[in-house]
């Protein structure tokens, strides 16, 4: 049994967060990588979409979904408790869009896709 095989079957059944090692692990699997270079593959990826997002580009990955950075204007917002009325500034959030392949994955599966 490969060993994404073995995280798949035992640690996701009881509903457990997939972390970065088991991410790098599956690859590694996948790709019959040594450990250091799955996780070279891993990081570069993760580090170039951190970078092209706060540069302030979309990231689309085709199959899985978009990444887009949007920035929240700065607003007048009141403390419940207090009432007072107070500027919150602008700042950059980001959201995630998945694509129709996505979606249907789960649509279809009804827990879930198996992409």
């Amino acid at each position: 049994m490969r060993n994404d095989d073995y995280i798949c079957q035992n640690r996701l059944k009881s509903k457990f967060s997939v972390n970065t090692k088991d991410l790098i692990t599956i690859i590694r699997g996948r790709l019959n990588l040594p450990a250091d270079e799955a996780e070279q593959y891993f990081d570069a990826v993760v580090s170039t979409i951190k970078e092209q997002l706060l540069k302030g580009n979309t990231v689309a990955i085709q199959g899985f979904g978009q990444f887009e950075p949007k920035k929240k204007n700065e607003r007048i917002s009141v403390n419940p408790a207090s009432g007072e009325r107070m500027l919150v500034p602008p700042k950059l959030s980001l959201t995630f869009k998945p694509s129709n392949v996505l979606k249907d994955s789960f649509t279809k599966s009804g827990k879930g896709g198996d992409a």
